[in-house]
């Protein structure tokens, strides 16, 4: 690990002159890319000075243990312990920035919101969900754009999709993918029964053109003329767009906006960030289990949370998570759920992380 650190400290160091280099300061491109680096790399550089500070410290304080005068021994005692905590602290705190980033945390995301088992009451929690995230991304200045959206009969959600937009969204929001199940006595239900109903949640970083490029010729455009509830025509010119990508057979539409061009935008931001998804998912088949858990297995037929509304709970299946807030999570209160969702997840990064360092000792030695 200190290997590892004192390497990062030496690119640190060089990109600083790199910085202040007239011919790096022309290029708007070079000095972007070497900022956002220099940006990633100062969080694990200032800790690590600490940590040396520290450690130094320490080797000081040890040094007086041997000391003859026992007022002197006891102070460099009581340093000693508090600098061995303050140490190991710091230790564990260079292990997990050490962790490799999900290179997508900083993108913005895609919510897709789908009503599950429980008719009209799933649709009805589909749109609770909605506003819980909307609600979120208002509280972190982010802003939430409406991609495409399919109603019921009595103000219910069918299905969603909206674009996240604002840096860090993925990394709060990707742990999010799975069914959430909702326990409440619907409206209609006149003997108080409580009735179990889902909704199915992902949640998709969203895929520049640079990223994944798209050719012209691999998607079928279809046009249509716009529906409402019920089927009738809201839309008197052919402004629905559906894309078919035809090697892969995913399918998107859209029909939000009057006009086709705006549609088909969207639509092929959509389909650009289901295609980015699935080639990630192939990916990460292909790796080993303990790679997938670095980032959760994102699968979306799992059950990862129920709102209980009798109860005024929430709980989160994954990390046997219980919260007494319901009113307060469905307010786009979140972050109680999703701080200890990444903490758990970095833990096992981290644990990940550890035994390949082992292992790879023990192949050394």
């Amino acid at each position: 690990m200190l290997d590892k650190l004192q390497g990062v400290e030496e690119r640190f160091q060089e990109l600083e002159k790199l910085l202040s280099d007239t011919q790096v300061v022309q290029d708007r491109e070079a000095y972007q890319k070497y900022s956002r680096e220099h940006a990633e790399l100062s969080k694990i550089v200032s800790v690590y000075r600490v940590y040396q500070e520290t450690d130094n410290n320490l080797t000081g304080s040890l040094e007086l243990l041997k000391d003859d005068d026992p007022e002197m021994k006891e102070l460099a005692r009581l340093d000693v312990q508090k600098l061995t905590a303050e140490k190991d602290k710091l230790e564990t705190e260079l292990k997990k920035l050490l962790i490799p980033k999900d290179p997508n945390d900083e993108k913005n995301v895609l919510i897709e919101i789908r009503a599950g088992i429980g008719g009209e009451e799933a649709g009805l929690f589909g749109s609770n969900l909605f506003r819980m995230y909307s609600r979120y991304a208002e509280r972190n200045g982010w802003k939430v754009e409406i991609m495409s959206h399919n109603t019921t009969g009595v103000g219910g959600l069918k299905e969603i999709i909206a674009m996240v937009h604002g840096k860090g969204a993925y990394s709060r929001l990707k742990y999010e993918s799975g069914t959430h199940r909702v326990q409440r006595v619907p409206a209609t239900e006149a003997q108080g029964r409580v009735h179990t109903s889902a909704v199915t949640v992902a949640v998709l970083p969203e895929a520049e053109e640079v990223e994944l490029k798209i050719e012209p010729n691999e998607v079928k455009v279809d046009v249509y003329r716009s529906s409402g509830p019920g089927g009738q025509s809201v839309n008197t010119t052919d402004s629905a767009v559906r894309l078919t990508h035809l090697p892969t057979g995913l399918v998107v539409t859209c029909q939000d906006e009057k006009s086709q061009i705006k549609n088909k935008a969207k639509a092929m931001r959509v389909l650009r960030a289901r295609l980015f998804d699935l080639i990630q998912g192939e990916q990460d088949d292909k790796r080993s289990e303990d790679r997938k858990s670095q980032i959760g297995s994102g699968d979306r037929s799992e059950r990862i949370r129920t709102y209980n509304f009798q109860q005024g709970r929430v709980t989160d299946h994954r990390i046997g998570l219980t919260l007494y807030k319901l009113e307060a999570v469905l307010d786009g209160e979140i972050d109680e759920v999703v701080e200890p969702l990444t903490t758990f997840y970095q833990s096992q990064a981290l644990q990940h992380a550890e035994s390949e360092n082992r292992q790879g000792q023990m192949d050394n030695s």
